[in-house]
């Protein structure tokens, strides 16, 4: 299989599995816009292939340094977590929805961008699926490296295409009572995923 393709797939496969990220994505897309949901997918996208640079260019000592750190990860993480979790929480359903579209979209992206940088199991997942297909031995070299992670971006960026166009559809549909009930919905999912990472940080540092 070409190597870019692998990465499509690869890619397309860390982003599919729903989360924390795809709760946010998808609540997004319903209360601003495809366009929204859209961008803060591409922030997902952009963190899987830093971690796909890691791993393609066999940036040992980084993708090391990572998963040394992962119990401090995990603290923060959550903590993030918490916050975009009350923030979603606490949203209002927009009165004129078409007027805030465009708006906070860099909010939108670095905010999925650094909740996936600091989400160590990508890394660790990444780090097992290219040890598990030999893909470190495979991709020498610059250029063949290069075409593994575009084709890491390409297939996360495809996913959440695929999700905000999807969702958007019924976008439409929904009233301000829904929207009411899915941000506190999502709130509260968000919310319970970063107690989780909490959680887990203190059960790491428990026989510390």
């Amino acid at each position: 299989m070409p190597i870019f393709l692998r990465g499509l797939l690869i890619g397309i496969s860390i982003a599919a599995p729903v989360g924390p990220i795809g709760v946010l994505c998808i609540r997004r897309t319903l209360a601003e816009g495809r366009f929204s949901g859209l961008v803060s997918g591409l922030g997902a996208a952009s963190a899987d292939a830093i971690y796909g640079i890691i791993a393609g260019f066999g940036l040992t000592f980084i993708s090391g340094f990572l998963v040394a750190q992962q119990t401090w990860l995990r603290l923060l993480g959550g903590l993030f977590l918490c916050y975009l979790g009350i923030r979603t929480f606490l949203s209002l359903p927009p009165e004129e929805t078409d007027k805030i579209q465009n708006k906070g979209l860099l909010g939108n992206y670095f905010s999925i961008f650094l909740l996936t940088l600091t989400n160590p199991m990508t890394i660790l997942s990444f780090a097992a699926i290219f040890a598990g297909l030999g893909l470190a031995e495979k991709a020498e070299g610059y250029i063949s490296a290069s075409l593994m992670v575009l084709g890491v971006f390409s297939g996360s960026a495809t996913w959440w295409l695929a999700l905000s166009l999807g969702v958007g559809l019924f976008r439409g549909q929904v009233t301000p009572q829904w929207m009411r009930w899915i941000n506190h919905f999502s709130g509260l999912v968000i919310i319970t995923f970063g107690i989780i990472a909490i959680l887990s940080f203190f059960k790491l540092i428990s026989p510390l």
